[in-house]
């Protein structure tokens, strides 16, 4: 099966869906999207193969894009690489999902000393999920000064999609290493590790066993373009099943590099059943959100 984005809605219907969530898609700034952009262009050498944007478009489009699919709810991920940026990111994506009813309010956090009250903040005006970036961001989990909003986080159960594999190039601080000794010690955070933890998928699938509040992301995961370089073990397959319901679909957009339907196409393909699959492709966000199943 090849899914082009004009068969995506048969695809959900088919499923009995009213469409579908996805909890890793991607809204900034302009200036700081392009900047975005300017990496993935650059990091193709890196990880020796090219990266190109498939929907490099204007912001209306993207949306427009997102609805045509059917998407029915979407954050804006966006993360600081500096102190002194979330606060004024968070203002930036409060308004764009004040803007957009199908936009979950959105928010993000640095390492700073203001970082637990900005976050009050944002909860307190209802932020639905939380991005952290430990790759991009460079910083260590178990900073001190974040100790304050993982508890305001695990408190609140607000998700929080955190990029903290190694994948597509390590960091100081990813690995299940750092983020697992923040769960160690905030063990009702609810997690949700992006990208399957890949490369190291196992381990991560390990910490979602020892902590019934990690979920983990397929953002990118399966598709062939990642198995060129980070492929999923089929050993691991079946262990999706036992975390069924802690699987929810992310996909990246518009920083991928192929069409939208094939990360859809490549979760079919894993044969999990479609009872699993409805649960990915919109029942699991739809639960960690607040929304109704379908």
């Amino acid at each position: 099966m090849t899914l082009d984005d004009a068969g995506v809605p048969a695809f959900w219907r088919a499923l009995g869906l009213p469409g579908l969530v996805d909890l890793h898609v991607h809204f900034m700034p302009k200036n700081v999207m392009d900047k975005v952009w300017s990496y993935f262009d650059a990091v193709g050498p890196l990880v020796g193969v090219d990266w190109p944007i498939a929907y490099r478009t204007v912001e209306q489009d993207r949306l427009d894009r997102l609805r045509a699919l059917g998407v029915r709810a979407f954050p804006s991920l966006l993360y600081p690489h500096r102190a002194g940026m979330a606060a004024w990111l968070n203002a930036w994506a409060r308004d764009f999902a004040g803007q957009h009813a199908d936009v979950l309010h959105t928010a993000t956090f640095f390492p700073e000393p203001e970082a637990a009250s900005y976050v009050a903040q944002e909860l307190d005006a209802g932020a639905a999920i939380f991005k952290a970036h430990l790759q991009v961001g460079a910083y260590d989990p178990r900073d001190p000064q974040l100790d304050a909003v993982w508890g305001q986080l695990a408190e609140a159960g607000v998700p929080v999609i955190t990029h903290c594999g190694s994948g597509p190039a390590p960091g100081a601080f990813t690995g299940p290493g750092p983020i697992g000794e923040v769960l160690a010690r905030h063990p009702s955070l609810t997690l949700v590790v992006a990208h399957m933890g890949m490369p190291e998928y196992a381990d991560f699938l390990d910490l979602a066993g020892r902590h019934d509040r990690v979920h983990l992301d397929t953002t990118m995961a399966f598709t062939d373009f990642v198995e060129t370089g980070s492929p999923w073990p089929v050993g691991l397959t079946s262990r999706l099943l036992d975390l069924g319901d802690r699987i929810v679909l992310g996909t990246d957009f518009p920083n991928i590099p192929y069409a939208y339907g094939h990360q859809l196409e490549v979760l079919a393909r894993l044969d999990l059943g479609d009872d699993w699959l409805r649960g990915v492709l919109h029942d699991n966000g739809a639960r960690l959100v607040g929304l109704p199943a379908a």
